[in-house]
């Protein structure tokens, strides 16, 4: 029993985190219901992974920018003008892809180097310099593809937006053995590293998880791993794309958990003038912080158009608007110092299987945008509800509260009485002069 109320507790506390994976679970099985169990079915998992993975690539870059306190508006537009000039480069000029790729990214980067120059050096706040960018990035799209699309593209190039792993079986087993191998790989791994935190915290005496709690989350994670390779490895295997959101989240985790770079990042969204006073480069920070949503978004571009194979005038239009929701529903602060990959990618989630639940529905675009953007008000006002029961901030009610007044020490009245007035000067014994 005590272990039980030991684990309330600590869930209590870690209110904030908890929410976002129970409120996907909910939603899953929400969705599962209404749609008599499509939802799950091994081909549309993998369409929702497919589908929601350049808005999964943006999250990653857009929650860290947040972390930081900015917000990047451009992110869409920057996306749909790198697919263009993909599509200059190889359908027009016909580079080969293994070139255009990081040719591609190389743009990214010198977009989000010119965005963030303006915003880390000469101090115009990002919401202005990328609301610009928004608006010049769309215009060069249009100017790049002179308002037509451009298809099709290389193979290659395809396989990174709808490609699937080979089948090592030929085809000839029910289940495909890659994917099968590659995810109890992962599962254990995901284990190892677990297990490996929680010695190291309890060997340095830091804070640590209820026993209990921790053996049925991690119990969870790891069933819940499982299901989605035997749902994977059902259909066609593993996707391409997946293979590349796996790699980028364990590399930005460890990023912004174990780099001095990462805890920059956090340090300036938590209080910028302590950052500064603390020796740290928030200018240069800020610089590469952009700089890294600028390779991101290219690369958000290149499996979308990849998907579509074709270049469009109107790519990656609500881009951004997706990317800053699942930050935000993942769990990031409004304010800045808040917020985790991981979270950022579950909240990306938690919005594909809005899309695609209400998608399967029949649901149209007006409910659609509705109920998005009351679950996204939903979400940053649990956040804030959330600070203020833990005293992380100051609930309006509690402005208004008189303070106590101190007590009164023994053998004088309180303030407030006839008393409470100056004390007379005592009358002198001698003569001053």
């Amino acid at each position: 029993m005590s272990a039980l109320r030991e684990s309330l507790g600590f869930l209590t506390s870690r209110l904030r985190q908890v929410g976002i994976f129970v409120a996907l679970i909910l939603i899953v099985i929400l969705f599962q219901i209404l749609t008599d169990g499509i939802l799950l079915q091994p081909q549309n998992v993998t369409n929702l992974v497919v589908q929601n993975s350049y808005i999964l690539i943006l999250a990653i870059g857009m929650v860290m920018v947040i972390i930081a306190g900015h917000i990047d508006l451009s992110v869409g537009s920057v996306a749909g003008f790198i697919g263009a000039v993909a599509g200059v480069m190889m359908v027009q000029w016909g580079w080969a892809w293994w070139l255009a790729i990081p040719a591609c990214l190389l743009v990214g980067a010198l977009v989000g180097a010119w965005q963030g120059y303006w915003i880390a050096y000469v101090g115009i706040p990002a919401f202005i310099v990328t609301l610009a960018g928004m608006l010049i990035f769309r215009g060069l799209t249009l100017i790049t593809l002179k308002n037509q699309q451009i298809t099709p593209f290389p193979d290659e190039l395809r396989a990174l937006g709808g490609g699937f792993l080979p089948d090592i079986t030929g085809g000839t087993s029910v289940l495909e053995w890659l994917t099968v191998i590659l995810g109890v790989g992962g599962t254990a791994a995901i284990l190892f590293q677990a297990l490996k935190e929680r010695r190291i915290r309890k060997k340095f005496n830091l804070e640590n998880e209820p026993m209990a709690w921790f053996a049925i989350k991690t119990a969870f994670i790891a069933l819940l791993m499982l299901i989605i390779t035997f749902l994977l490895a059902s259909y066609r295997g593993t996707p391409i794309v997946l293979i590349v959101l796996a790699v980028l989240v364990i590399a930005y985790s460890a990023l912004m958990n174990n780099s001095i770079f990462g805890r920059h990042i956090y340090a300036i969204g938590g209080n910028l003038h302590a950052a500064e006073l603390s020796g740290i480069k928030t200018k240069a920070v800020t610089f590469r912080l952009f700089v890294n949503m600028g390779v991101l978004a290219a690369l958000a571009g290149l499996v979308f158009t990849a998907r579509l194979n074709s270049a469009q005038p109107a790519g990656g239009t609500g881009f951004e608007l997706d990317s800053i929701a699942a930050a935000f529903i993942g769990g990031a602060a409004v304010q800045g110092g808040i917020g985790t990959v991981a979270g950022a990618l579950i909240g990306g989630l938690i919005m594909g299987v809005l899309n695609n639940g209400m998608s399967i529905l029949g649901l149209g675009t007006d409910y659609q945008q509705l109920i998005k953007g009351l679950v996204l008000l939903l979400a940053v006002g649990f956040d804030i509800f959330n600070k203020n029961r833990t005293g992380g901030g100051t609930s309006i009610a509690s402005r208004f509260k008189r303070k106590p007044a101190p007590p009164a020490a023994e053998g004088t009245a309180p303030r407030g009485t006839a008393t409470d007035q100056p004390l007379p000067v005592p009358a002198t014994t001698s003569d001053p002069r």
